[in-house]
């Protein structure tokens, strides 16, 4: 009989579950969409029915694919986008929609609230900026336009931990999860009623569940949740993780040399530490999934979904021609920037479909436009784009540490070879894509692992379950050039601040 562990994943748009075994081989994959619903302008909402069905049914088909018994899926763990929204009433039912990280409805809260110096004064108990799609900025929307929204929640959860809570029945808020949220004393590792008061919202204190850690045992799979998905009764759920812990967990990310980097639908840039990091200028530090460390991390809502967007909306032909020669339309994406060389346009693109890292009002667009580019030459400015805003962060993050001699990469992204290339020449590191196609998964499989004892730390278990694929080298011929892109990327950037400003 053998040991294997059930990674599951809840992004912004599609959740996702992997069976691995206890040497991190990737026994089965299964995924589903779930609709991002955009009721006005800057909001981003999820149904949660909707939401739990893709959970029983990736469940479900990971055990019809896998063939594996339940009873050899020795442990369970989740993890999630981070921060957003989830409130559920006494009866454990949802009281509204979802809020997704990506939602910035509540941008005007966070400027009064930086306005007033509120930001500065709990930096030293949160250790990261105020921003939008935090659920403290939410609670505090949610307070003044959905009052009664308030008056009905129990409890408040992040993604994964209200997945869990479906799961077994039992109410936590995971450690590294609720420290990227501005409602933790992250220092002190508690909640603090003080910092509730600055920011307007200490009526949430008793709607605010006790704190569980990433490796502990949450609870175990419920009777009606082994009826409604085939996994065994009583199997062991881990706390889980932070999807940005995930990913650093899953590209074995262990000590203070590597950084770490996912391309998906957040930016994410981070590096680990034994001393906490605290600055104004920076995005935001976190208690990580190992004791004693925490968590570094630059990022904003401006990677590769905005590719995922630009095809779904511009790529009506092209998803035909990719069928026609049995690839996927991202296939054709990378065969159409392939044909374009570096040198050959200076169009660009700002990645802020979703958010920014320059300016709260920033917008995205395409810059220099001649009338002989075609869509090859968008696609190629949209990748560079993207990765020219991983390296404003990478840059900030720099500023803190020694460069790396390699970088760690995760997300979406890491299936595209020559997106991969790029991040090489633009950041002029070598960059290690791990094995395996969710990172998300395997480190909230790992987390599952440790969890029951399979391995005793994370360390070990990311040692054993972390397999290193392909290292893609920068290629120096390449430095001028994007060096001189990237300066054209910025100056533009720095033109446009007025623009911008309402």
């Amino acid at each position: 009989m053998g040991k294997y562990v059930l990674g599951i994943d809840n992004g912004g748009t599609v959740t996702k579950a992997s069976l691995f075994s206890l040497d991190g081989k990737e026994i089965a994959v299964a995924s589903r969409k779930t609709e991002m619903y955009m009721p006005y302008p800057g909001h981003t909402e999820r149904d949660c029915k909707e939401l739990w069905k893709a959970n029983v049914a990736v469940i479900q088909e990971i055990l019809q694919k896998s063939k594996i018994d339940a009873k050899e899926i020795i442990s369970v763990a989740a993890t999630g986008h981070g921060n957003g929204l989830y409130v559920v009433d006494e009866k454990g039912e949802s009281v509204r929609k979802g809020i997704i990280s990506t939602d910035s409805r509540a941008k005007e809260i966070v400027e009064v609230w930086k306005q007033q110096g509120i930001e500065e004064r709990i930096l030293p108990k949160t250790m990261q900026s105020l921003w939008p799609g935090q659920p403290a900025a939410l609670l505090a929307w949610i307070q003044k336009y959905e009052p009664t929204t308030l008056h009905k929640t129990k409890w408040i959860f992040m993604c994964k931990d209200y997945i869990r809570y479906l799961l077994t029945g039992e109410v936590y808020a995971e450690i590294t999860d609720i420290s990227g949220t501005s409602l933790l004393n992250s220092r002190e590792k508690k909640y603090d009623e003080n910092l509730l008061k600055e920011l307007g919202i200490e009526s949430i204190y008793e709607k605010l569940p006790p704190i569980l850690y990433s490796g502990e045992i949450g609870g175990y799979i419920t009777k009606e949740v082994a009826q409604l998905t085939g996994l065994k009764e009583g199997t062991p759920v881990a706390g889980g993780l932070f999807d940005i812990d995930a990913a650093a967990i899953a590209t074995g990310t262990t000590d203070e040399e590597k950084l770490c980097i996912v391309a998906g639908t957040w930016s994410i840039n981070e590096f680990i530490t034994k001393k906490p990091i605290v600055d104004k200028d920076l995005f935001m530090t976190s208690l990580f999934c190992i004791p004693g460390y925490w968590l570094t991390l630059e990022g904003s809502p401006t990677s590769a979904s905005n590719l995922e967007w630009y095809v779904k909306e511009y790529f009506n032909s092209e998803h035909e021609e990719a069928k026609r020669k049995g690839i996927s339309v991202y296939d054709l994406c990378n065969e159409m920037v392939e044909n374009i060389e570096p040198p050959e346009s200076n169009i660009l693109f700002f990645p802020f479909l979703f958010g920014s890292n320059v300016h709260r009002d920033a917008k995205a667009c395409f810059f220099g436009f001649n009338g002989w580019h075609t869509k090859a030459h968008m696609l190629r400015a949209l990748y560079e784009g993207v990765v020219f805003g991983h390296k404003i962060h990478v840059d900030k993050l720099m500023e803190y540490r020694e460069k790396p001699n390699v970088i760690r990469i995760a997300g979406g992204a890491t299936k595209s070879e020559v997106w991969m290339q790029m991040f090489a020449d633009i950041l002029q590191t070598p960059v290690e894509v791990v094995v395996g196609t969710e990172q998300g998964t395997l480190g909230a499989a790992i987390c599952a692992a440790v969890a029951v004892g399979a391995y005793p730390s994370f360390e070990e278990g990311a040692k054993a379950m972390v397999q290193k694929g392909r290292t893609y080298e920068p290629n120096k011929a390449l430095k001028g050039i994007y060096e001189e892109k990237y300066s054209y990327f910025t100056s533009v950037l720095a033109a446009l601040e007025p623009v911008w400003k309402p």
